[in-house]
This record gives C-alpha cells, sequence and structure tokens, in this order.
C-alpha cells in the first residue's frame, strides 16, 4: 500500500495525520500486511476448513404440546376477548 491510497483512506475516515504519524502509520500498515502474506503461505489441510470436526445438525424436531388447557388458565383471570390485559406503558 502506498503512502497516497493511506492518505486517500484517512481522509474517508476524517483522520488528520501529521507527516510523521503518516510514515509510521505507512509503516506498520506494511508490516501487516507482510504478516497476512506469510500466512496466505502457510501450509494448510485442503479437506478441513476452519473447524476441523464435522457439523451435525443436533436440532430436534419441533413438536407442539398443550401443556395445559389454556381456557382453564384464563378463567380466573380478568381478560378482554381472551386477551390478558396488562398496565399502559408510557
Amino acid at each position: 500500500m502506498d503512502e497516497e491510497i493511506l492518505k486517500r483512506a484517512a481522509k474517508a475516515a476524517h483522520l488528520a495525520f501529521s507527516d510523521e504519524e503518516l510514515k509510521r502509520t505507512h509503516a506498520e500498515l506494511g508490516e501487516m500486511l507482510n504478516i497476512f502474506n506469510m500466512l496466505d503461505e502457510a501450509p494448510g489441510e485442503d479437506g478441513f476448513g476452519v473447524i476441523p470436526t464435522e457439523v451435525a445438525d443436533i436440532l430436534r424436531e419441533d413438536v407442539p404440546i398443550t401443556y395445559a388447557d389454556p381456557y382453564e388458565l384464563l378463567k380466573d383471570m380478568k381478560t378482554y376477548e381472551n386477551y390478558v390485559r396488562g398496565p399502559r406503558l408510557l
């Protein structure tokens, strides 16, 4: 990355760099990019992704179950058209 691209990126991000800060940031970004290039060259396994174990669907099937009769639960409550009314929120 050259300094002109860094200046344009800093301007787009509303960052004001002094000449010294610009040179230091340019050097640091160059070091970071070199490290990423080294990581790209690292040997890896083609058969595995980020997680080397198989990811399987472990979720259960949803089966609706009625635990109690809703009308039995609502009979002693103050309801309006079978809806429970709560306090008004401000």
